[in-house]
């Protein structure tokens, strides 16, 4: 799992592109680990974007 393939999956997932479990497929590691990183990756609150 490389840094480059889970941010790609991330950016998919968040997209709705694919479902998390296709994600974490394509970013070559398990969900949990997906999810993990989508922690480490998540603005903070401070930083969150404005809903449309």
């Amino acid at each position: 799992m490389t840094s480059k393939s889970v941010a790609t999956a991330l950016t998919l997932y968040r997209a709705r592109t694919l479902t998390l479990e296709q994600a974490a497929t394509v970013g070559g590691c398990s969900v949990a680990q997906l999810e993990e990183s989508a922690r480490a990756f998540a603005p903070t609150s401070g930083e969150a974007p404005a809903d449309d």
